[in-house]
């Protein structure tokens, strides 16, 4: 989440005037991410009593032909029970709303914190919400290619070049060089697949104690390997925010919520490692290219591609080869 593009008042009340949720009373702009920008929206509600909800802009990284997947996956998940913002329609029934040329949505406000510093109570029950979330996705009809998968970090790669990387680091350079074409190669194509969210860092999950009270955030969603999916979110929930530290604590709860819901193939856990260092390699990519073309004057936090780098390293050494083995 971020803020690219700055709305008036005048046009923010006008939009949320074209939903059945009362009038605006309140809007803030929320700095976290770097794709879309964000507000949380403050209404009288439809009945008088107060109602707050997500508005997003969607600036890039997201083609306007993917919104009515990424939207109608929202409705299916929290019909089949999952902890999922809906989306709200207006009053002509559409998910989203176009303004001057960028599509709007305004979504269903979930409570909950996303913590910083997860235990493994809390840990375990993000890897049961999203082995929950595969299951439930397993019906939804619609299907998207990743477009984030490994021809997209081949593509970051060549577009930055080894100076590119070289200006981040010149370490980094050297081990995309080295990483990335091995794991490329090695790709599996055979293991179960599915809707995947794609992107389940700690600040796309609402936590109220160790309970998960909202999974958010689902414009990397697609269909994939479900196991990467859990190499996504092992990478983004073991390891301090430098990649620098590993958890063990956090690794064995987050696996172990995981398979309470849905157990693992076989050929899913052996691949893990393989899975782990493209995820690796996806993030490191990415916050690279963003690295280096962020815009000045973006409300946004760029996000250090190196501590991604840390976790491929550490996901490639053979000491950490029984990662995955089963319990």
């Amino acid at each position: 989440m971020a803020v690219y593009t700055h709305l008036g008042a005048e046009v923010l009340a006008a939009l949320v005037a074209e939903y059945d949720v009362g009038e605006l009373t309140s809007v803030k702009g929320i700095a976290e991410g770097i794709s879309n920008s964000n507000w949380l929206v403050e209404t009288t509600g439809a009945d008088g009593s107060g109602a707050r909800f997500i508005l997003t802009m969607y600036e890039y990284r997201i083609e306007l032909e993917d919104l009515p997947f990424f939207l109608a996956l929202l409705d299916h998940l929290a019909d089949k029970g999952c902890p999922v913002p809906r989306t709200i329609h207006d009053r002509a029934g559409q998910r989203f709303r176009l303004l001057d040329g960028k599509a709007i949505a305004l979504i269903e406000f979930l409570p909950g914190v996303s913590v910083s510093a997860p235990t493994p109570g809390q840990a375990e029950a993000v890897g049961r919400a999203l082995a929950q979330l595969h299951l439930a996705a397993a019906d939804f009809p619609a299907t998207r290619a990743n477009g984030m998968g490994p021809a997209e970090w081949q593509r970051l790669a060549d577009a930055l070049g080894p100076s590119g990387l070289a200006a981040i680091d010149q370490g980094f350079a050297a081990q995309v060089a080295r990483e990335l074409p091995a794991v490329v190669a090695a790709w599996p194509a055979d293991l179960p697949s599915g809707t995947i969210h794609a992107d389940l860092f700690p600040d796309n999950v609402l936590m109220l104690g160790n309970r998960v009270a909202g999974l958010i955030d689902f414009y990397f969603a697609c269909t994939d390997l479900l196991a990467y999916d859990l190499a996504v979110t092992h990478a983004a929930w073991c390891f301090s925010n430098d990649g620098k530290q590993f958890d063990p604590a956090l690794s064995a709860a987050l696996l172990a919520g995981y398979e309470a819901v849905r157990p693992l193939e076989p050929a899913e856990r052996a691949a893990l490692p393989l899975l782990a260092q493209g995820a690796s390699l996806r993030f490191a990519m990415t916050r690279a290219w963003d690295w280096v073309n962020t815009p000045a004057d973006a409300l946004v936090t760029r996000k250090d591609p190196l501590a991604y780098a840390r976790r491929l390293a550490f996901y490639g050494d053979p000491a950490n080869a029984g990662l995955f083995a089963a319990p």
